[in-house]
């Protein structure tokens, strides 16, 4: 089987944090490319077989696709704003360029049809407080079904889980079909904040875990900036914010379904706490951030 967890660094080419291809994780779908511009820079890409989203992490940028073109304003850290974002279809020729510097994230999918380009506006992103008391995090739903429909098999939304607290939680699944869950590849790429809980640092860390019910795969690990976390099958969850570090992780899903979904089924040892959610109150730090940044 092919690695799960892949510290910061140990996906990197040609000076690039993260180049993670569907054959490189061993599946056949989900990827993931993280790119960084210096000042000044243009990059052309090509997309190949796989539709993609192309999201700002820190700074601007403007694209270039089909004879279209995209600026982003993009945001400071993924933690002082929801960003807006382009999608690039399969087959595209397409470039990026950034006039102060940029990091992105290109979550992808391999994919059938090749729809058009398209503009998501940061301001149309849905931003949503899950769960409760040190389960709540927020989750911003730029790409799921439902919130944004033009893609053909591509899944991805963001999560903040404020320090101390846990996301992914209660451990859930999604790796069979079923009348509560399809099947999906997924990654989950984590972003932690240093000691002001906004600027990504390499001294945070959190916890991520991931198994099966017959304990064939039980993977319990710490997780810091840049991480990766690839889940081919099992519950995943619980995800963990140390105390003084913010926790942002970018969820990529796609799989052989037809129809674009992120259904799942929690684990049934733990699904019991979703019922007392009812009765505890939201972290108040949640919402963390909207389009027009923090939330104070």
């Amino acid at each position: 089987m092919t690695a799960l967890h892949h510290p910061a660094g140990t996906l990197t080419e040609a000076g690039d944090p993260v180049l993670l291809s569907p054959e490189r994780a061993g599946w056949n779908y989900t990827g993931l490319r993280v790119l960084r511009l210096a000042a000044g820079e243009s990059r052309v890409l090509h997309s190949m077989s796989c539709e993609a989203f192309v999201l700002p992490l820190a700074g601007s940028c403007v694209i270039r696709v089909d004879g279209l073109t995209f600026e982003l304003e993009g945001r400071d850290s993924v933690f002082t704003r929801v960003t807006d974002f382009a999608y690039i279809p399969r087959d595209a020729d397409f470039e990026i360029t950034t006039a102060t510097g940029l990091e992105v994230a290109l979550p992808m999918a391999r994919c059938t049809r090749r729809l058009t380009p398209k503009y998501g506006p940061a301001e149309e992103v849905p931003v949503e407080v899950r769960g409760a008391g040190q389960a709540t995090r927020q989750v911003t739903n730029f790409g799921t079904p439902g919130v944004w429909d033009h893609a053909d098999k591509l899944n991805a939304c963001e999560l903040i889980t404020p320090d101390g607290n846990w996301s992914s939680y209660p451990p859930h699944k999604h790796d069979e079909a079923s009348d509560c869950e399809v099947v999906n590849e997924e990654i989950y790429y984590f972003r932690i904040a240093g000691r002001d809980g906004i600027t990504p640092a390499p001294e945070g860390f959190g916890m991520h875990r991931t198994y099966t019910a017959d304990g064939g795969l039980d993977e319990n690990v710490a997780v810091r900036d840049g991480d990766v976390f690839l889940v081919p099958h099992g519950y995943h969850g619980p995800c963990i914010a140390a105390p003084g570090y913010p926790m942002y992780y970018l969820n990529v899903l796609a799989g052989p379904a037809p129809e674009r979904s992120m259904a799942f089924c929690d684990d049934p040892a733990h699904s019991w706490v979703r019922d007392r959610w009812q009765h505890e109150a939201t972290d108040p730090r949640c919402p963390v951030t909207d389009h027009k940044g923090r939330i104070e």
